[in-house]
């Protein structure tokens, strides 16, 4: 319950733009009564960051259509993807 509040939200839209995807955020349901108790608020965000749902702290479902279409869209307004310098770096596949 400190960092959910602070964080949550913040941390999956940025990945979701970082990696210019759409992020699903799923959270189990705030029970008090145990050890741990979960901020909850699952969420969905597209990958310009918007989020196009978010439950609160009880137990509840969502369900949302994802255009995939979107991504492309996203990829070329924000070009992140073509910055790499993969002269820099190599992939060793084990």
């Amino acid at each position: 319950m400190t960092t959910g509040p602070a964080h949550w939200e913040l941390l999956f839209r940025t990945r979701a733009v970082d990696n210019q995807v759409f992020m699903i955020g799923a959270a189990p349901a705030r029970q008090t009564d145990t050890s741990y108790v979960s901020y909850g608020h699952s969420l969905v965000v597209s990958p310009w960051g918007d989020i196009l749902t978010q439950l609160d702290e009880a137990e509840g479902m969502a369900v949302v259509d994802l255009d995939l279409n979107h991504v492309a869209k996203v990829r070329t307004q924000l070009p992140l993807l073509s910055q790499r310098r993969t002269d820099v770096y190599r992939l060793v596949h084990k």
